[in-house]
């Protein structure tokens, strides 16, 4: 990620729903070295946001529906919510919670692309996102897998005005020039129940080292860690709950 703080269009933010909020707390403070700040007001529903030293860098959050999977969700910054959920409807998305008031700290919105994969909108007002991005233990990178890589790209180069540059097997993403995540076609590489899906990944300062803390603390390893073209080395793993996060130490993106 060429970035370090919120830029509009591209990523400010990850939430992971869980079923289990204190194994969540748990884990990823062992990880990543988090520390969980739960919210005490009752109608904030235990939504809890971590921290590396004073700056918010991921929240953790109950589910807020039986039917919603425990998953980790990425959030884009959008000047306007109300404007860009016309834009997403427009584009051929659907939007399907909100946009909606949090208290003071912004504007919210839940939407699903073409191709299904779901994704979160964020008009910052007292709340800007995270604080530190593309440093260990924060938020550095996130890849959107799908079966129409095509139609995904239309969509939110339309949405976000991204850049998009492709190559045989994977389009990175860019916004004012700035990259932040990529694209990678689902294929056969995922069982065909698995549904599209953005997928965040942290930066650390080893990624073996990550994937083995993962497994000590009741995680398991989904993609070992591997060296990718670029250089960068990379693992996908999963928390106890099943929810499945990247990790990477930054390198020509960093």
């Amino acid at each position: 990620m060429d970035f370090d703080k919120p830029v509009a269009g591209g990523p400010c933010w990850t939430e992971l729903g869980t079923d289990d909020l204190e194994s969540a707390k748990g884990f990823y403070a062992e990880l990543f070295g988090w520390r969980p700040e739960t919210d005490p007001r009752q109608e904030a529903g235990c939504y809890t946001v971590a921290h590396l030293g004073d700056a918010a860098v991921a929240a953790i959050s109950r589910l807020y529906q039986e039917s919603q999977p425990v998953a980790w969700n990425v959030s884009f910054a959008v000047p306007d919510a109300d404007a860009a959920a016309r834009l997403v409807e427009e584009a051929g998305g659907t939007v399907v919670v909100g946009p909606m008031d949090i208290f003071d700290a912004g504007r919210f919105a839940v939407a699903l692309d073409p191709t299904g994969a779901a994704f979160q909108m964020w008009e910052a007002r007292a709340f800007p996102g995270a604080g530190l991005l593309n440093a260990p233990g924060a938020l550095g990178w996130v890849e959107l897998a799908t079966r129409d890589t095509g139609r995904a790209t239309d969509f939110y180069t339309t949405v976000f005005g991204w850049n998009a540059e492709s190559s045989e097997w994977y389009t990175e993403f860019a916004v004012g020039g700035q990259q932040f995540g990529g694209m990678a076609d689902m294929g056969d590489r995922f069982p065909p129940e698995a549904p599209p899906h953005w997928l965040p990944y942290f930066a650390v300062e080893d990624v073996d080292t990550a994937a083995a803390a993962a497994v000590a603390a009741g995680g398991t390893v989904r993609t070992a860690p591997m060296t990718v073209p670029d250089g960068q080395r990379i693992a996908v793993l999963a928390d106890p709950r099943g929810a499945a996060f990247g990790v990477f130490r930054p390198g020509r993106h960093g």
